[in-house]
């Protein structure tokens, strides 16, 4: 047998790794200039498709060479077969890298052309949420794929594949019992992403907490509470129990401040009043504004002042501004008007007259 075959060339391994490194230092230079490069000018893309390709492009690149460097130097040593092997799985984990890196680099461009910041941005966050679950199903499918690919480089884990085929049987049922609900939420994801009864940015009533809707994955959904709290739920929670959208069709929206005044406050000087808060106030939309007397009963009436918003937020806002003011309005001309109870000797409430 000849000893040379088993021979290893540590001259070629040794210039091998000069070269690389030459290369490795050749690159980041390069990034570097690139980075510079990029930060002047006024898109910012450039600078995305730079971040996200430096290191699985390097990896190509690498993989090329050593490659290379094999099949010149190597080929004749008994463990190049094995080497080839780890290579190849290392290529394949490459071109998955990268096809993940594209699939964010499509999302990106896509998401650039959505204005989800405008004050009607019902379109804009509908797409998105449909880009962001749809960028989570490619990923989870190329990560699939890729594992696939470098199980079936193994000549063992092909027998093990087949005989897992073969006797699915009771197995098979167990484990499609078992991933049943795990199966359900991820097609209730592709469902949600489709019908969408929420998007991205949805403000919404569940579970008796207001909040917006910050994440959609394929297995859950992140609520942002309006103290800063999040409520974690089910994907499939929005397909199977109620809840309220305030921002479904349209973020527009209506809300309500009540009074409880005594029957001698003229609800006109009220009617007259409300206009001068709202006149000139960004957070009203001037769609709706309306002073009702809605209830009454043995003690007082019940005053309702309806207003309009663009959104939920300006609305809370403009119903708290509004019920601030008419309240000191009334304190200030009205002081006697507001409802008073006082308990009788029977121990009954009774109406506080305003001579008492």
């Amino acid at each position: 047998m000849n000893n040379s075959v088993n021979t290893i060339n540590f001259t070629a391994i040794f210039l091998m790794v000069v070269v690389i490194v030459v290369f490795l230092f050749a690159y980041f230079l390069i990034y570097k200039r690139l980075k510079i490069y990029t930060r002047k000018t006024v898109n910012q893309w450039d600078d995305f498709v730079l971040d996200v390709f430096k290191i699985p492009l390097l990896w190509i690149l690498v993989w090329i060479m050593i490659k290379s460097f094999a099949h010149l130097f190597l080929k004749d040593l008994t463990f190049f077969k094995y080497l080839i092997h780890v290579n190849n799985i290392v290529l394949i984990l490459s071109v998955g890298w990268l096809l993940i890196k594209f699939v964010k680099l499509g999302a990106y461009l896509l998401n650039k052309k959505l204005d989800v910041k405008a004050s009607d941005n019902l379109h804009a966050r509908r797409r998105l949420t449909q880009l962001t679950v749809f960028q989570n199903i490619a990923d989870t499918v190329i990560v699939i794929l890729t594992i696939s690919v470098v199980l079936m480089t193994f000549d063992g884990a092909k027998a093990v594949g087949t005989s897992i085929l073969a006797s699915a049987g009771v197995a098979g049922l167990i484990v499609g019992f078992a991933a049943q609900k795990s199966i359900g939420m991820f097609l209730a994801g592709i469902q949600i992403a489709i019908t969408q009864p929420i998007s991205l940015d949805d403000v919404v009533i569940v579970e008796g907490e207001w909040g917006r809707i910050e994440e959609i994955t394929l297995t859950y959904v992140v609520v942002k509470i309006w103290d800063e709290r999040r409520l974690m739920l089910p994907v499939n929670y929005f397909l199977e129990k109620p809840f309220q959208n305030w921002t479904r069709s349209s973020a527009d929206i209506m809300g309500t401040v009540f009074f409880y005044v005594g029957y001698d406050l003229p609800v006109q000087s009220i009617r007259d009043f409300v206009p001068t808060i709202l006149k000139g106030n960004p957070n009203w939309d001037e769609r709706v504004f309306n002073v009702q007397i809605t209830n009454t009963n043995e003690l007082y009436k019940e005053m309702r002042i309806l207003v309009s918003s663009g959104d939920a937020s300006k609305n809370w806002d403009l119903r708290v501004e509004v019920r601030e003011k008419v309240i000191d309005f009334i304190q200030a001309n009205y002081p006697d008007c507001f409802a008073k109870v006082r308990l009788n000797h029977n121990n009954k409430l009774a109406f506080q007259a305003k001579d008492e």
